[in-house]
């Protein structure tokens, strides 16, 4: 079980051919690496589900290679023009997840250079941003020198708000406790890639950033940054996994008010909760939620209804099918949103 999906193993997959499972996307929802909230968002697995599959259908149209194999329905994988209700359950292929271990207070990825061919997930989220706006975690880790412009394809820093002529392309780990932003060198070295390698990785995520901002302009949403997740195949073909261009894995705007998980973290950031998360990540990056000294508390009952509608009335108007019946426009519901968040922050 993840935090926000569950997988059932169908066939376990093998040095030499990809296995088969099942995800059921729920209504849970995670933010700031905490796992599952108090909440539980109602059709938000259905509607994630249902985005996913229309993205991976436009990467089958590309011709870029993915593990989507349809939404189950009466025990058959179908394509969504197939489809005659709304699923939550996805049918995939399944690639190798091959755990760094964690010893003397560090991950060890030794065994990534150890010949693994295909076959595998490659242990990185790779990130693109098409806007850095005031609060994205690059101006934290230029300040900081973690990063310098010119790891992220820059000449000169970056200001709040700017929006880049040319998508960066960012890179964190997948497989860590806690999420680690990573040099284009420290991925590339983690994962034994090669520099082709590494390159295909940026082609393809720049291809997929540009598709999905495409669709999402047709509904007047800007595609923000995004992340995309990849494993290779059995030839050691890149292969697209997970799910993308939804609201949990996209951050989407209008008229600069977040239409994404976003929502949810804007509420929370400024919450007594939030900054105990800082504090207990300070003190010990690996076990900070064991020593967090406050849980978060539920949503207010009516920005919960009001984010639920955002997930159904996206998918319904970015697929141009009325999966959920009665539901307003997302241009409406943002209305109603605006007075629940604190939009300036």
């Amino acid at each position: 079980m993840g935090s926000v999906k569950d997988l059932k193993i169908l066939k376990n997959p093998t040095f030499e051919k990809p296995g088969e499972g099942i995800f059921t996307f729920s209504n849970r929802y995670s933010i700031f690496d905490w796992g599952g909230m108090p909440d539980h968002i109602d059709h938000k697995g259905k509607s994630i589900a249902l985005l996913g599959a229309y993205f991976f259908e436009k990467l089958d149209e590309l011709g870029i290679s993915n593990h989507y194999m349809g939404l189950m329905e009466n025990g058959d994988a179908k394509n969504l023009s197939e489809l005659n209700n709304p699923s939550k359950v996805m049918k995939v292929k399944l690639l190798r997840v091959i755990t760094p271990k964690f010893e003397n207070n560090q991950y060890d990825y030794n065994i990534y250079s150890q010949n693994l061919k295909g076959n595998f997930l490659i242990p990185l989220e790779i990130i693109y941003r098409n806007v850095l706006p005031e609060g994205s975690s690059v101006f934290k880790r230029l300040n900081e020198s973690e990063i310098i412009p010119e790891d992220l394809g820059l000449k000169n820093p970056p200001v709040p708000n700017q929006k880049l002529k040319k998508p960066l392309i960012d890179f964190s780990t997948k497989l860590e406790v806690t999420d680690r932003y990573l040099r284009p060198l420290e991925a590339q070295e983690i994962s034994s890639l090669s520099e082709e390698e590494l390159d295909e990785l940026k082609d393809v995520t720049t291809i997929i950033n540009k598709m999905i901002s495409q669709e999402f302009s047709k509904i007047g949403l800007k595609n923000e940054d995004g992340k995309i997740e990849f494993g290779y195949g059995p030839k050691r073909q890149l292969m697209v996994v997970d799910v993308l261009g939804t609201l949990d894995e996209c951050r989407f705007t209008f008229n600069d008010l977040p239409v994404s998980k976003e929502i949810t973290r804007m509420y929370y950031r400024d919450t007594e909760w939030h900054c105990a998360t800082e504090e207990a990540k300070k003190k010990d990056r690996i076990n900070w939620k064991d020593n967090c000294a406050l849980q978060p508390k539920p949503l207010p009952p009516k920005l919960k209804n009001l984010i639920s509608q955002v997930y159904c009335s996206c998918t319904n108007e970015i697929t141009g099918k009325e999966w959920f019946k009665d539901v307003m426009s997302l241009k409406e519901i943002l209305k109603d949103i605006k007075g629940e968040i604190p939009c300036d922050k």
